[in-house]
C-alpha cells in the first residue's frame, strides 16, 4: 500500500488556499520503511477537487510496478536524504498524515468532515481543504512544535450569517433584474391600460394620508417602507403572541323569537317600538329615545325603575333604527328621514302634544336632527355624552385634536373607513357582533374605557343586559344597516349644530345697519328654543369632554352638567340616583301621572237621562187623559 507525501524540494503547503492552482509534486511511499522505493506525482489542487472521491482514493492506494526501487532516486531532480531538520520534521510529519489529511491540503474548504486514524480521536480530525486539522503542530522560531488555534463556533456561525447574507443580496438582486425585464414594456399592456385608471382614483382618494410625510421624502418610497415595516410587525406581533395557556370559547347569541310592538309607517316600512312608564292618557311628560350603535329598542335608559316613572308622570318610548331590531331596513336613509320617523310614531302613539328627545352617545346624531328638522313638536331634550360629526367644518383644529388623541388607534381607523372605504366596514363587523358569539363592547366597539366604566362593565347585571341588547341588535345578521350608521356619524348631516339656535337674520337697509353697530338691541333668536341639557362624564374616553366643549360653544342655550369622575356609561346605566337627579333636573318636583276624569260617571249619567224619559212620558199621557 503507497501513501502520498511531498518532495523534499517542495515540502507540503500548508495552507494549500494560498496557491490552489499551483502544481504539488508528490512521491508514493511504502506504508512499511524497509527498502521504499519513490515515484512522482505531479498533481495541481484543482485538478485534485475535480477528481471523483472513488477514483482518487483508488489513485492514493496504487502500489507501482517498480517497487523494489530505491526510495531516494536522483530523477527530476528529487533529492533521497534529508539534509536538514526542518525537511526531516516535514518528511516526518507527511510520513503520519492519512490520505484523508493529505486531501485536505489540495482541495478547497467543502465544509466536510472526515474521522482521522488513531483511534478515532476527535483530535485527529481532518478539516477537509481548511488546510488545518485538529492535532496537527506548527514548529516555532525555537523549533518547538505549538498547535494551531482552531476556529471557534462564533466564527463559524458569524461566517455562515455573512455567507447567507450574500446569498441572499444575490439572490434579491436577480429577482430585481427579472422583475425590471418582465416589467419593461408593461405600461403599454392591455392590463395596464385597465387598472390605469381604478389605480389613479385609489391614488387620489389616499391622497390626503401623503400630508402626515415629510415635504422632501418621495411619498412612493416613503409608504413602500411603512408597509414593510407594518409587514415585518405584523409578523413579529403575530409570533409573539402565542400563549399556550388555554382559552373559553366565546358563548353564541341567544336570539329570541319576535315580540316587538311594530308600527307601519307612510312609506309601508315597519317600526319596532317598545314603552315604559305610564298610559298615554296619564302621561304627564312623553320622551322618545332613539338607542346608540349597537343597541336597540330594549335599551332605553339601562336600568331605570317603572317606580321613578312612575312617580314623575312619565312615558318613555324607544324603537328600532331602521334595519336593527325588528325595524324593516331603510337604504339610503338620512337624518332627514329619522327626525320624520320618530313624528309619525309619536302620532301613532297618541302622543299630541310636545315631548322630549333623550339622545344618548352615537343615538345623540338622531336627537339633534329631531331639534333641527322639528322643533315644534320637541319640548326639550336630554343629551348625554352626545356626539358631533368629527369632521365638522365649523371644529376648531384644537378641538379636533382633543377629540381624536382621547381615542383608540382602532376606533380611529374605524371612523377613517367609515369615511373613506365603508365597503371594507362589514369585514371588520363580521368577525365582532356579527360573528354570533358573545363579546365584550370594549373589543367590539374600540373603546378605551376608564376606571368606573370598567368596573360597570364587568358587573352581572350590565353583562345580562348587553347580551339581550346586542342579539338584538343582530336580530337581521345584516351589516349594512350598521354601515350605514356609521357612516352617518362622519359624513355630512345636513345640518350644523350652529343651525339649531341662531340669531335670525334681518334685511337692514345701509343706515339701519350702521345704527346696529352702536345699539346694544339683541337680534331675536330662532330654531329650537326649548331647554337643552347635557350631562358630560369628565372621564369619558368614548366621547370626550372637548366634543361637549364644541357643541356649548356652537349651541350657546344648552346647559351642560361636568360629572366628575364619571365614564361614558357610569353615569347613564344602571345608577338609581343619578336617573332621579335626571328626571328631577328636567321636570323638577314630581306630580306623579295625571288623573283623567273617571268613566263610569258619565255612563251614569247617560243611563239616568235615559231612565227619566219615560216618567216625562208618562206626566204627558196624564196630562192628556186629564184633559180629555
Amino acid at each position: 500500500m503507497w501513501r502520498m507525501t511531498a518532495t523534499p524540494e517542495q515540502p507540503l503547503p500548508r495552507p494549500l488556499q494560498r496557491s490552489p492552482r499551483k502544481s504539488i509534486p508528490v512521491v508514493l511511499v511504502p506504508r512499511s520503511g524497509a527498502h521504499p522505493s519513490a515515484t512522482h506525482l505531479f498533481l495541481s489542487s484543482a485538478s485534485v477537487s475535480t477528481l471523483p472521491l472513488p477514483q482518487l482514493g483508488e489513485l492514493l492506494s496504487y502500489t507501482p510496478p517498480n517497487a523494489s526501487t530505491h526510495r531516494a532516486t536522483q530523477e527530476g531532480g528529487v533529492y533521497s536524504r534529508r539534509s536538514d531538520r526542518r525537511r526531516g520534521g516535514v518528511m516526518a510529519a507527511a510520513a503520519t498524515m492519512t490520505w484523508h489529511e493529505e486531501l485536505a491540503t489540495l482541495v478547497g474548504d467543502t465544509g466536510v468532515r472526515f474521522p482521522g486514524a488513531g483511534g478515532g480521536s476527535a483530535s485527529n480530525v481532518a478539516a477537509v481543504g481548511a488546510g488545518w486539522y485538529r492535532g496537527e503542530e506548527e514548529e516555532d522560531g525555537d523549533g518547538e512544535g505549538r498547535a494551531v488555534v482552531e476556529e471557534g463556533w462564533a466564527q463559524q456561525a458569524r461566517g455562515f450569517v455573512e455567507s447567507t447574507a450574500e446569498m441572499l443580496r444575490v439572490l434579491g438582486r436577480g429577482l430585481w433584474d427579472i422583475a425590471a425585464q418582465s416589467l419593461a414594456g408593461a405600461e403599454d399592456s392591455e392590463l395596464a391600460r385597465r387598472l390605469r385608471g381604478p389605480a389613479a382614483a385609489a391614488g387620489k382618494r389616499l391622497s390626503f394620508m401623503n400630508e402626515y410625510l415629510p415635504e422632501d421624502r418621495d411619498p412612493v418610497r416613503c409608504w413602500v417602507v411603512v408597509a414593510a415595516v407594518a409587514f415585518v410587525t405584523l409578523i413579529v406581533l403575530g409570533v409573539g403572541s402565542v400563549d399556550d395557556t388555554p382559552v373559553e370559547l366565546p358563548k353564541k347569541l341567544y336570539i329570541g323569537p319576535p315580540s316587538a310592538k311594530t308600527i307601519q309607517l307612510p312609506d309601508g316600512r315597519n317600526l319596532a317600538y317598545k314603552e315604559q312608564g305610564v298610559t298615554a292618557d296619564r302621561a304627564r311628560f312623553s320622551l322618545i329615545a332613539p338607542h346608540s350603535f349597537l343597541s336597540s329598542r330594549l335599551a332605553g335608559i339601562p336600568g331605570i325603575k317603572p317606580s321613578l316613572l312612575e312617580e314623575f308622570g312619565a312615558r318613555l318610548v324607544t324603537y328600532d333604527l331602521p334595519g336593527f331590531g325588528e325595524s324593516d331596513p331603510h337604504p339610503g336613509r338620512d337624518l332627514n328621514s329619522s327626525a320624520h320617523d320618530m313624528l309619525h310614531l309619536a302620532g301613532a302613539l297618541g302622543i299630541v302634544d310636545k315631548f322630549w328627545v333623550v339622545g344618548y352617545s352615537a343615538g345623540s346624531i338622531h336627537a339633534w336632527s329631531a331639534l333641527r328638522h322639528i322643533p315644534d313638536r320637541v319640548a326639550g331634550a336630554a343629551m348625554f355624552a352626545p356626539m358631533a360629526n368629527p369632521y365638522d367644518s365649523q371644529m376648531t383644529k384644537e378641538e379636533r385634536r382633543k377629540t381624536w388623541e382621547r381615542w383608540s388607534t382602532k376606533r380611529k381607523l374605524m371612523h377613517i373607513l367609515a369615511r373613506r372605504f365603508p365597503a371594507l366596514l362589514p369585514l371588520f363587523y363580521h368577525r365582532s357582533f356579527l360573528s354570533g358569539k358573545q363579546g365584550q363592547p370594549g373589543s367590539w366597539l374600540s373603546l378605551s374605557l376608564g376606571k368606573k366604566d370598567k368596573t360597570l362593565l364587568e358587573g352581572p347585571m350590565f353583562n345580562t343586559f348587553w347580551e339581550k341588547d346586542v342579539a338584538e341588535s343582530v336580530r337581521q345578521g345584516d351589516a349594512r344597516p350598521f354601515v350605514e350608521e356609521a357612516v352617518l356619524q362622519v359624513s355630512d348631516w345636513g345640518f350644523s349644530l350652529s343651525d339649531i339656535q341662531m340669531q335670525k337674520r334681518e334685511d337692514l337697509s345701509f343706515f339701519e345697519l350702521i345704527k346696529s353697530l352702536f345699539s346694544q338691541a339683541e337680534r331675536e333668536w330662532v330654531g329650537f328654543l326649548g331647554p337643552i341639557h347635557i350631562w358630560q362624564g369628565m372621564d369619558d374616553r368614548v366621547v370626550p369632554p372637548s366634543v361637549t366643549e364644541y357643541v356649548r360653544r356652537v349651541v350657546p342655550g344648552a346647559t351642560v352638567h361636568k360629572l366628575l369622575d364619571e365614564g361614558h356609561f357610569s353615569y347613564f346605566c344602571f345608577c338609581d340616583e343619578c336617573h332621579r337627579q335626571i328626571f328631577s333636573t328636567l321636570f323638577g318636583i314630581p306630580l306623579g301621572p295625571i288623573n283623567p276624569v273617571p268613566e263610569p260617571i258619565e255612563v251614569a249619567s247617560e243611563l239616568t237621562e235615559e231612565t227619566t224619559v219615560p216618567d216625562k212620558a208618562k206626566e204627558e199621557e196624564q196630562d192628556i187623559s186629564g184633559l180629555a
